[in-house]
């Protein structure tokens, strides 16, 4: 009875989720941790709860939102290489093979992306970030990417900052990709952004000092990276964590880890009618069997996408709702 008038009394918070375990694991683990007096505790300043992006915050199919930037970009900067017309995997892009120019796997990514992510200062490639994320489109729904974002967890982000806690997003997309749109988009300001990095170098150019962006990899937080970049960046260890896959398993250990009341969730993309259905044979978004196995063992909370969210992405001009 206890629980479900506090589950009650934060449902104006929690809008677009369903009743069930999944809200009512949050709530009373929000309500123990913030309780004064109560075992169970936690300071303000040692709130922090960290959010994968890509499947997490917002959709990551058909490919991850970055490469189909990092494939714009191919498109625009075309005219300035003509070499690209008979070099792979970028001749295949520019005729629209996207298929046959990932073939070539890690690689062929890799490569796709330092050449449009790199040889610019950092302010010129945001910039870049900022004038196509205000323009792009989803291409199989025509949104914004910035309205296929989840509105279910828009409103976990604000429940928990309304109760003191700190939130930031941990991914393994590019930092300073995530950095410009972030804080519009979710509430989270850059310096709260930790993700993967390309190496920088200071430069004087024009008498003034910039950071160009190196075509070499820094840092890939991803999986085993993840615990280290939010030691490096946050310096506290998580009480919350929330993911949708493999690559964030670790960082869920991480936070299970420090002891005390934890947290620990994992979007399952179920729902094929209203966003796509994968995960174990999926090679986006992998939520392979053992990881369901180890949430199980774990007491981690598995929320369905399908059972526990009423609606899905960010209200548009599109109906939403079940």
């Amino acid at each position: 009875m206890m629980l479900a008038a506090v589950v009650a009394q934060a449902a104006d918070q929690l809008p677009s989720w369903n009743d069930g375990p999944a809200k009512s694991t949050i709530v009373e683990f929000v309500t123990r941790v913030t309780k004064a007096g109560s075992t169970d505790f936690v300071p303000e300043p040692e709130r922090i709860a960290t959010f994968d992006n890509d499947g997490t915050l917002w959709a990551e199919q058909p490919m991850y939102f970055q490469l189909l930037f990092a494939l714009d970009r191919v498109q625009a900067m075309a005219p300035q290489h003509p070499e690209w017309k008979t070099r792979e995997p970028f001749a295949s892009l520019l005729k629209g093979d996207v298929g046959k120019a990932l073939a070539g796997g890690d690689k062929a990514t890799a490569e796709i992306v330092m050449a449009t992510h790199a040889g610019m200062t950092t302010e010129e490639f945001e910039k870049i970030v900022r004038d196509w994320i205000a323009t792009a489109r989803h291409p199989r729904t025509g949104r914004l990417y910035t309205e296929m974002v989840y509105q279910p967890m828009l409103e976990l982000l604000a429940y928990l900052r309304a109760n003191g806690f700190k939130t930031f997003i941990v991914s393994g997309g590019g930092i300073e990709f995530m950095r410009p749109w972030t804080e519009k988009a979710y509430g989270v300001p850059p310096e709260q952004v930790v993700g993967s990095s390309i190496k920088t170098k200071y430069e004087m150019r024009e008498g003034k000092p910039v950071l160009v962006r190196l075509p070499a990899i820094d840092f890939i937080d991803d999986k085993a990276g993840k615990p280290v970049g939010i030691n490096s960046h946050i310096g506290r260890r998580p009480i919350a964590a929330f993911g949708n896959s493999d690559g964030d398993r670790q960082m869920l250990e991480w936070t299970q880890g420090g002891g005390g009341k934890r947290l620990m969730m994992l979007v399952h993309h179920d729902d094929g009618a209203r966003e796509w259905a994968y995960g174990a044979e999926s090679k986006i978004g992998t939520f392979s069997d053992s990881l369901m196995a180890e949430a199980r063992k774990q007491g981690w909370t598995v929320i369905s996408m399908k059972d526990d969210w009423k609606v899905v992405f960010r209200p548009s001009n599109e109906l939403q709702g079940r």
